[in-house]
């Protein structure tokens, strides 16, 4: 295991930067996500720091020490690829046996690593199968035990489910995550994959244009993103006007909450609002001319149920409920529109700098 530090990191391809003064910490056992969309900078990172990219400008620390100047052999990190990078000519057993050779470990231990990996792995039917005998989950467990076996002082994975159907993904993404943990090994796991990212990090850093915009546990990530792009890229938002009032909290949707920034008293702005944070009321058939919301559409996603509701004119809302709750609603109802009682914050997508009436 080993802490990280990638310090003011500059990487720059010709006329295009691909990092610009980035810095991430690391601390020894820990579970990184690195999420962002393709060209963001997320593989350019990883790979500085496998030793495979050389930095422009900054320091790559490994438990304190700089290491920017070393080779990928004698960082001692293991690596798992979106494309396996098995050996075609050897068996499962042969490929995780590969490392532990070239590290010149005995007959004996190589054996006792091997079978424990096998068997953690699941691979046990698998052993003597070459890669093109195995599914692409087998061959991604294979390329895992293989990284694994050398007890390296950091393990990165480079999109390594992006090749595979979504059932294997899930299975291979639970198992990734025990692996990490039975065996303690610092990892780097770059995804373009929000779920992925949530499910198993212990810290998701949201990157856009070669900057780490945001680095948090998932929960804070998703309540709490510090921008709109952030907001934006994980799940599903909302963008609503507001409007600033005392003690700069946010009135929205008939709710006074915080924000992530405060705003002056009588503000406009734009709030970020996710979809299950919204609450719907039914409005009464003589109350309908007071009704600024009609149900649009609806669709089942299995416990949840998505609506949208529109206002008047283009405004639209996307609602997520409970299925069960779902039930009471259909296409065409006049509902009222609140924000959920234990909703306590929201995020600020744009604000004005100086209020919008003022008085003397």
């Amino acid at each position: 295991m080993a802490s990280v530090d990638m310090v003011g990191i500059r990487k720059e391809f010709g006329s295009s930067v691909a990092l610009a003064d980035f810095s991430l910490s690391i601390t020894s056992g820990e579970l990184i996500c690195l999420l962002g969309p393709s060209g963001c900078g997320k593989t350019t990172a990883l790979r500085i720091l496998a030793g495979f990219e050389r930095a422009d400008a900054g320091r790559v620390l490994v438990e304190g020490r700089d290491v920017a100047g070393e080779p990928p052999e004698r960082r001692r990190f293991g690596m798992v690829f979106q494309d396996y990078s098995l050996f075609p000519n050897m068996t499962a057993r042969q490929n995780i046996e590969f490392g532990l050779k070239v590290q010149k470990k005995g007959p004996v231990e190589r054996r006792e690593v091997v079978d424990r990996m096998i068997d953690v792995t699941h691979l046990g039917e698998h052993a003597d199968k070459f890669p093109h005998q195995m599914s692409g989950g087998q061959r991604q467990r294979v390329a895992l035990a293989r990284a694994i076996a050398t007890e390296p002082r950091m393990l990165l994975l480079d999109e390594p489910l992006s090749a595979l159907d979504a059932q294997v993904r899930e299975t291979l993404r639970d198992e990734i995550r025990r692996l990490q943990r039975e065996f303690g090994v610092t990892t780097v796991f770059v995804t373009h994959d929000q779920h992925e990212a949530l499910a198993i990090a212990d810290r998701v850093g949201v990157m856009s244009q070669g900057r780490l915009e945001q680095i948090a546990a998932p929960r804070e990530l998703y309540e709490r993103p510090v921008n709109a792009f952030v907001a934006g890229f994980i799940g599903t938002v909302n963008r609503i006007p507001a409007r600033a009032g005392a003690g700069g909290r946010w009135q929205v949707l008939n709710r006074s909450v915080d924000g992530s920034e405060p705003g002056l008293p009588g503000a406009e702005g734009v709030v970020a609002v996710r979809p299950e944070h919204i609450a719907l009321d039914h409005i009464a058939l003589d109350q309908g001319s007071l009704a600024r919301w009609r149900i649009e559409a609806t669709s089942f996603l299995g416990p949840v149920t998505r609506l949208v509701v529109s206002g008047n004119g283009p405004v639209q809302m996307i609602v997520d409920l409970p299925s069960t709750d779902a039930e009471d609603f259909s296409l065409g109802n006049l509902v009222d529109v609140r924000l959920r009682d234990d909703v306590g914050h929201v995020t600020v997508i744009t604000a004005e700098a100086v209020p919008s009436v003022v008085t003397a």
